[in-house]
């Protein structure tokens, strides 16, 4: 007989606490933590997906230069929603390059194909990753 999920909720609760290797992502407990840049947004009516793709290669060079940067994907949806995940070696890189990156004149022509108003970014603590 399958047992319920929401039984087996606080037994997973406790292993996962006593867990010593889901400490933070660089393994060490108490060290500061890697730090995923997630932001998600729409492209303007009519911009073209390959010219958004050269636009997006034209900052890899300033992007990599920056403190901390460590690695970066940029997703499609198949709703029309693009996500950039970048991962930084703490928070502070990332704040610090966010703010960098918005004066880089190489982020013009991505940022210029980009629809503002659909913009989310979020600076989340990377806990758990899988290589």
């Amino acid at each position: 007989m399958m047992r319920p999920i929401l039984t087996l909720a606080p037994a997973f609760a406790i292993a996962f606490a006593l867990t010593p290797s889901l400490a933070p992502a660089d393994g060490v407990r108490g060290a500061s933590a890697a730090c995923v840049e997630v932001v998600t947004f729409r492209l303007v009516p009519g911009a073209e997906e390959a010219a958004f793709l050269d636009a997006a290669r034209a900052t890899e060079g300033p992007l990599r230069e920056q403190p901390g940067f460590l690695r970066r994907r940029l997703v499609q949806g198949g709703d029309g929603q693009w996500t950039d995940w970048v991962e930084w070696r703490d928070a502070a890189s990332a704040h610090a390059a966010a703010e960098a990156m918005m004066g880089n004149p190489a982020f013009g022509p991505f940022m210029a194909l980009i629809d503002g108003a659909s913009i989310v970014m979020r600076h989340d603590a990377l806990t758990f990753a899988m290589d």
